[in-house]
Order: structure tokens, then C-alpha cells, then sequence
């Protein structure tokens, strides 16, 4: 099985932007594990611009351009430098990725950019993608990673999508508020009315939320691509979600032609 695992900012960092070591070794362990046993896996990154936040100690996510850019950078290198350092422990070499909106609408550079992975994932190799925030403008950002983590998805014909986050899953009312709100197991079709469950952004360090994911969520299932919303506080849930089982929410694939 091909898949494409997207983890948020929230998994990655604890509040205060610094990395929370327990989650990432947990994430890069399963990954290790599951790549041993078969499956392609590729790693869709949130985390270098809240990972740049604490270590430049600044007092919260930036909101001017430079500055996101700056924390973007320092972040990045952390960010690949503990991937690399935990995946090699595991005997998996890692691959860096990092993509504008430009590098997925320019066909040309969009064929260049599936060639690579292709060829990546032929040579064993585990690539981890992040959109480029060092040089993205609001003309050339992908957005945000749900939806970075779908373009994904579609490019390598993946046959699962996860978007590990801090929520369970989708509900049908927002259970931060409502004790009545009910987790859907399975979500058959991104209707309109599953589109009006989505709330507002997540958390402060990240820039995704429900409606990002229902949009990944229509993307792959059009493209024949299960998709899974999960939490990710405990990354073992993934062996779960890849042997099928009952975790979160799953968004079924229509069938390919």
C-alpha cells in the first residue's frame, strides 16, 4: 500500500512551539515499521515555521511575511535534521521535498516533481515534504498542509491519505462545545451538508482546520484515494488506519477508472 501520512503542527510541537520529542520518535518509529513491512510511506511535514518560533524564542506564530519566512527557515533545518537523525536510526534514508503552488500548477514542474517521487520511492527512499514557506508569497503558498498532503496524495496515485491532527475526527457538531456532537465513522461522500460540519482554524501554530480537511477529503476521494482524519496523540493508531480499522474518521475512494 502507498501512503501519504500528513502530520499538523500540533502533533509535531507542544504550545510553545518547541518539538515534542515523544511524538516525533513515536511517528518516526510506526512510519520505520510500517515502511519494513511493505507499505510506501511518505511523510507530508507541518512544523518549520512553529519549530522556527521556538527556537528563535519568539512570543508567538508571526503575522508578517518576513518574519514567517525567517522562522520557516531555522525551523526547516531542524525539522529534517531530526527526521533524518531518527529515520537513519531505523535504517531509512530520508528525502527533502519542498514545494510552492507554482511547483503543482506548472504542469511542466508538476511532471518533474512526480518523476522524483516516483524514482524516490523505487530507490527505498522515505520523502518528506513540506511547502517551501522560506520563498512562498500568498500568490505561490499551496496554504496550507491538508491540502499540500492531498496534492501529494494524487500525484503518486496513494491508496490512503492520513491527516493526523489534534481531533479525533469529523463530527456533526463542533465537541469542543457540544456534548451531543457524535464522531462519523465513515464519511461515504463530501456532500454539501458534510461540507457545513467543517468549523474554524486549529490550533495557533497551525494554519489548518476541519474545512482544509474535507477539501483534501473531496480531492483524493474523487481521485480514488481513501483518506483517514485521526489524532495524533498516539501515532500508533496508524498500524490501525492501515489495516482498515475503525479509527477516526475514513472518507471513502470512489473507484478508479
Amino acid at each position: 500500500m502507498r501512503v501519504v501520512v500528513k502530520v499538523g503542527t500540533s502533533t509535531l510541537a507542544h504550545a510553545t512551539g518547541r518539538l515534542n520529542i515523544r511524538h516525533v520518535e513515536e511517528l518516526v518509529k510506526v512510519m520505520s515499521d510500517l515502511k519494513n513491512a511493505g507499505h510506501e510511506m511518505i511523510l507530508v511535514s507541518s512544523g518549520a515555521i512553529g519549530m522556527g518560533v521556538g527556537k528563535l524564542n519568539l512570543p508567538g506564530r508571526p503575522t508578517d511575511m518576513p518574519t514567517k519566512q525567517a522562522a520557516a527557515a531555522v525551523g526547516q533545518c531542524e525539522l529534517m535534521y531530526t527526521y533524518d537523525r531518527l529515520f537513519t536510526k531505523y535504517n531509512h534514508t530520508v528525502a527533502q521535498i519542498l514545494l510552492t503552488g507554482e511547483d503543482v500548477d506548472h504542469a511542466d514542474r508538476r511532471q518533474n516533481f512526480e518523476n522524483t517521487m516516483f524514482r524516490l520511492l523505487e530507490l527505498g527512499a522515505l520523502p518528506v515534504i513540506n511547502e517551501n514557506d522560506t520563498v512562498a508569497t500568498a500568490e505561490i503558498k499551496v496554504g496550507d498542509n491538508d491540502t499540500l498532503g492531498a496534492i501529494v496524495a494524487c500525484s503518486v496515485r496513494a491508496d490512503l491519505l492520513v491527516l493526523l491532527s489534534d481531533i479525533d475526527g469529523l463530527y456533526t457538531a463542533d465537541p469542543r462545545t457540544d456534548p451531543n456532537a457524535r464522531l462519523l465513522p465513515v464519511v461515504e461522500e463530501v456532500t454539501p451538508e458534510i461540507e457545513a460540519l467543517a468549523g474554524g482554524k486549529g490550533s495557533d501554530l497551525g494554519t489548518g482546520g476541519m474545512e482544509t480537511k474535507l477539501r483534501a477529503a473531496r480531492m483524493v476521494t474523487q481521485a480514488g484515494c481513501h483518506m483517514v482524519i485521526a489524532n495524533g496523540e498516539n501515532p500508533d493508531v496508524l498500524y490501525d488506519i492501515v489495516e482498515g480499522k475503525g479509527v477516526g474518521t475514513r472518507f471513502l475512494a470512489r473507484p478508479r477508472g
